[in-house]
């Protein structure tokens, strides 16, 4: 039996092992064990619970929910809520932890649990291998740690929890500007934001025409959000929108367009808002964070204004380890998780697309001029299915292929291959000043890959 702790939490196909109910509720059982054992006297912990619109959240909310309170903690359910937000009211709350029933960007049919602990932070992974030795049954925690018909918790819910998100988000603008006379287009993607992204908006007084705000349980990401962006650029195109903003499921990453329609990814937030940021004598150690897969064109565009970049593993939980660890205060990746840790402890669409509206009322300057800033270098991806997760080192043909590769883009390129950490999916990904060049030279090492270790 894997491990289930990926990079960002469990996640799977659900009600197939390990997204199983079962599990849920054993979990809930064993995050409560471990916060009665630390928990001073007289405390009761305290857990809040909230989740994307898939409808298999139902299921794994309430198994949570009954593991948590049969070991004798509470918990309060927030209903559907952006995984940010969720970080934030266990803080705002002084819960001792959260949990988010979520598998982000993933089809409806896939759900996923999330953990962050007291301090709004996800669970470090020591803390996530404790859990998981309950869960395989290499630990008898559970039955150290009884609770009595006596100590039972309880569940509450928490009404409007998503009001008091909106309330936090709207202070993120800086209040001398407004968003009088803004245009936004707002894609939400059936997901988690869909009623709080566009009431943020609106209430600092933008016209919102909204996208993707009518969950019904099975049509979260479909066809819509941050993975398909292009409607959203279309519809900032036909309504002269001064900027697109496109959320998936759970909201903690955002894809955003200029006034064109044209594409911002998370590389060119980060250009944009650092060097702001930077400018205006907030940017912590003149330095921003991203992950192996943010693109050269982002190095030199820091370079230039005098900020230095720091790479971290992919997944935004190794970007905020990196702040923390270094004491920077923005951070982020490629995809559109973009850390703003002055203000949240996690990846925040909204929280992203407000920095971005900051900027762009600062300076007077559209987005698409802002955003020029960053020139790419040509950059390709491939994924590719796999029955297993070896070493890649342990696989000759890959290996040799691999520096193969790399001798020939010498300086003006780099290759990059990994395993995905919520799909079976090997990643591809090269840079080079050429694309089709590179295009061949992924399409290569991806057929090896088929042959060495597909499905």
């Amino acid at each position: 039996m894997g491990k289930l702790f990926g990079t960002d939490g469990i996640r799977g196909e659900a009600n197939v092992w390990p997204m199983t109910p079962e599990l849920a509720l054993k979990l809930g059982r064993a995050l409560a064990a471990r916060l009665r054992e630390r928990a001073p006297a007289g405390h009761r912990p305290r857990v809040v619970v909230g989740k994307d619109t898939r409808l298999s959240g139902y299921i794994f909310e309430q198994a949570i929910a009954a593991g948590v309170c049969s070991m004798g903690a509470d918990i309060w359910l927030c209903g559907p809520l952006p995984t940010p937000g969720i970080a934030n009211i266990t803080t705002s709350m002084r819960a001792d932890a959260g949990i988010v029933v979520s598998a982000s960007h993933n089809p409806y049919y896939d759900n996923g649990i999330k953990l962050f602990g007291g301090d709004g932070f996800k669970l470090a992974d020591a803390e996530e291998d404790a859990l998981e030795a309950v869960l395989l049954g290499n630990d008898d925690r559970l039955e150290k740690v009884g609770s009595t018909r006596a100590s039972l918790g309880r569940a509450k819910r928490i009404e409007e929890a998503w009001a008091r998100y909106v309330v936090f988000l709207k202070a993120v603008l800086p209040t001398h500007l407004r968003l009088d006379g803004v245009r936004i287009v707002v894609d939400c993607g059936h997901g988690a934001a869909y009623r709080v992204a566009p009431a943020v908006f609106e209430e600092l007084g933008a016209t919102v025409i909204t996208m993707g705000t009518a969950p019904d349980g099975t049509n979260i990401n479909a066809g819509c959000g941050a993975l398909y962006p292009e409607h959203m650029c279309e519809e900032v195109r036909r309504t002269g929108a001064s900027i697109g903003i496109a959320l998936e499921g759970d909201a903690d990453r955002v894809i955003v367009a200029d006034e064109h329609g044209e594409v911002v990814d998370g590389d060119r937030i980060l250009a944009v808002t650092g060097i702001h940021m930077k400018r205006t004598g907030v940017l912590k150690n003149d330095t921003v964070v991203a992950t192996v897969m943010s693109n050269l064109g982002l190095d030199v565009a820091l370079r230039r204004e005098g900020i230095r970049l720091e790479r971290a593993q992919v997944g935004d939980r190794h970007v905020v380890e990196n702040m923390r660890n270094n004491g920077h205060n923005l951070g982020g990746e490629q995809s559109g998780h973009i850390v703003f840790l002055d203000h949240t402890s996690t990846g925040d669409g909204v929280v992203a697309a407000l920095k971005m509206l900051t900027v762009m009322l600062s300076t007077g300057r559209p987005l698409s001029e802002l955003a020029s800033v960053v020139t790419p270098v040509p950059q390709v991806m491939v994924n590719v299915p796999v029955a297993r997760k070896v070493p890649l080192e342990s696989l000759p043909r890959v290996s040799a292929l691999i520096a193969a590769v790399e001798r020939a883009l010498g300086e003006d390129g780099r290759v990059l291959v990994r395993y995905s950490g919520t799909e079976s999916k090997a990643r591809v990904m090269i840079e080079g000043l050429d694309r089709a060049s590179i295009q061949r030279q992924a399409d290569d090492i991806a057929t090896v890959l088929r042959e060495e270790i597909g499905p």
